[in-house]
């Protein structure tokens, strides 16, 4: 018997009939074996992933958390381990980037995290990319509900009571360290020129205790001491007479060009945000938050591993014998 018996070259001239073999061009070639990468196992996927770049500092998707991921990466995870309707889980959801791609997805979902802040931004991010419907999708468990929430985390814990206000009103907690704020709690951001012009400013201060009189004139003086348009003072008790007089004479700010004006310090209730009031000021614009974009249906296309080919590149081969 010699080296190749019958069977063996039947297959091979199978092959060469399917045009799987090279001949060499040279005489004393070897004839080579045709592949294509698809026909091949490859590798397995790797836990680093190359292809999906990081966010970068204008990246649409950024919203300014430290620690936020690109929403292609979680769209992979997701895929990959659930299928649609089943329950997706982020014990550390930070600002939302696993929630956000879940409801995309068409997955339930629960997110946890310890600060009122967090809660404040992911809701704000479901809003700004379902619209305002998506708030009946879901339950907040954990924040307050009513006035009498309210005084528990301010008993508990000021200033994650703070945060929780200032996530009603809108606004963004100051970012410097407690206990150093220097009469500013938080601030909120806006444009009322329709052309350019400087971002202006409405500043808060939270006050969970018995209010007075001096706090309207404190704001009143922070108001002026840091150029801004509009104080904000929001308590837990109504104000007393002295204070809404205090405050009527503060006037008015009018935007340029515009016939509105607008109480240069208004006094909000803790009752009052529960029941939907918010802060009157020009809307052009709101710069306070970065706006999360718009939900898009998750492409349909899967994104390329590192080890597939395109079709140019590959071929289309006959079926191998």
């Amino acid at each position: 018997m010699g080296i190749i018996d019958g069977t063996v070259q039947d297959r091979l001239d199978s092959l060469d009939k399917l045009g799987r073999i090279i001949w060499p061009e040279k005489e004393g070639g070897v004839p080579r074996f045709k592949r294509y990468l698809q026909e091949m196992p490859g590798l397995a996927i790797q836990s680093i992933v190359t292809d999906i770049p990081p966010l970068s500092a204008k990246s649409a998707e950024r919203l300014g958390y430290p620690t936020q991921k690109p929403e292609a990466l979680l769209e992979r995870i997701i895929n990959a381990s659930s299928n649609e309707g089943v329950v997706v889980l982020d014990p550390f959801c930070g600002c939302g980037t696993a929630i956000s791609v879940a409801q995309k997805l068409n997955r339930r979902w629960i997110g946890i995290d310890i600060t009122h802040l967090a809660i404040g931004l992911i809701k704000k991010r479901l809003t700004d990319a379902f619209g305002d419907s998506v708030r009946n999708t879901y339950e907040v468990i954990g924040e307050p509900a009513d006035l009498s929430g309210a005084q528990d985390l301010a008993t508990n814990d000021p200033y994650q009571f703070q945060w929780w206000t200032l996530g009603l009103a809108g606004a963004r907690p100051t970012e410097q360290k407690k206990g150093a704020d220097r009469g500013i709690d938080g601030r909120l951001y806006f444009h009322d020129e329709a052309r350019g012009g400087k971002t202006k400013q409405i500043i808060f201060s939270v006050k969970a205790g018995h209010v007075q009189s001096a706090y309207v004139r404190d704001l009143r003086g922070t108001i002026d001491r840091e150029d801004a348009q509009i104080g904000i003072l929001i308590s837990m008790e109504a104000p007393t007479k002295p204070m809404l007089k205090e405050a009527a004479e503060a006037g008015f700010y009018k935007p340029p060009g515009l016939q509105d004006k607008y109480p240069r310090i208004q006094i909000l209730t803790i009752e009052d945000l529960l029941a939907g009031k918010q802060v009157a000021h020009p809307r052009l614009l709101d710069a306070t938050f970065k706006k999360a974009p718009k939900s898009r249906p998750a492409a349909e296309k899967k994104l390329p591993l590192p080890f597939e080919t395109s079709e140019e590149t590959s071929g289309d081969p006959e079926e191998p014998f």
